[in-house]
């Protein structure tokens, strides 16, 4: 999360994508630290999947992020219209 308010005091863009383990945890370094990046999360555990497993993940999610990274493209738009809190 540090790096991503770093990225986006500089006018980058930033999101993530983790396990679901990690949503609450998320949320409170976000409140923490004031901001609520974009995010991705997918099925946990991580650790100990094979490659294809990663892969089959990887494919399952990747609409998800495509979309984090192409809705933080037009990022400054959305905030003019209020619809930035919605990702």
């Amino acid at each position: 999360m540090h790096d991503i308010l770093d990225l986006e005091s500089r006018g980058v863009p930033a999101g993530f994508v983790a396990s679901r383990e990690f949503i609450e945890a998320a949320e409170a370094q976000g409140n923490s630290l004031g901001i609520h990046p974009a995010s991705v999360f997918v099925a946990h555990p991580i650790q100990d999947r094979s490659d294809a497993e990663m892969v089959a993940l990887a494919e399952q999610s990747i609409d998800e992020i495509l979309a984090l990274i192409l809705d933080s493209q037009t990022e400054p738009n959305d905030e003019a219209s209020g619809d930035a809190d919605n990702k």
